[in-house]
């Protein structure tokens, strides 16, 4: 009875053992954000977006520069012309300051729509090489490893070489 036992014991541990060794799961990390920000295409979204973003720039800076132009020009001849003209003249005045602030708005939705169509693409693709590596090496989760995503240490496998070569970097 005691040979059993000790037989079933051992058993047990055997059996365990085995079992929490096959339930152990692959784990890898990357840095997503940084990889995303080294893609060429990356690079690339963000200069068509900078250069939408000036174009915006420029065209509210003039909207501004005219407005205060105008502005001054009817300060300088406020007090040749009517109460009517002025008042006519102030309403105009505020109406352009709208046509200003609703166009810097509009500017401002087209650029984040903007950045969101050349982003996702990317964000897209890198995503979908760091699954490809992390299945050909047989890795059950891969953590996102930037800075502020609630990963605290990061000692398995860094795939960042590895989706970089799948990405041709």
């Amino acid at each position: 009875m005691k040979q059993f036992k000790t037989l079933f014991i051992a058993l047990a541990l055997t059996i365990g053992a085995t079992a929490f060794t096959s339930a152990q799961t692959k784990v890898a990390h990357i840095a997503t954000q940084e990889l995303v920000e080294t893609m060429p295409a990356y690079k690339d979204a963000m200069s068509q977006l900078q250069k939408l973003e000036k174009t915006y720039d420029a065209e509210i800076k003039d909207m501004l520069t005219e407005a205060q132009n105008t502005m001054q020009r009817y300060q300088s001849e406020a007090e040749t012309v009517t109460e009517e003209e002025n008042a006519k003249r102030a309403s105009e005045l505020q109406a352009t300051e709208r046509r200003i602030q609703e166009h810097s708005q509009r500017a401002r939705q087209e650029l984040q729509k903007k950045e969101n169509d050349l982003i996702r693409p990317v964000i897209e693709k890198a995503r979908e090489a760091i699954q490809k590596v992390a299945r050909e090496q047989g890795f059950d989760y891969v953590l996102d490893s930037t800075t502020g995503t609630g990963v605290i240490l990061a000692d398995g496998k860094d795939l960042m070489a590895d989706v970089k070569a799948e990405l041709g970097m």
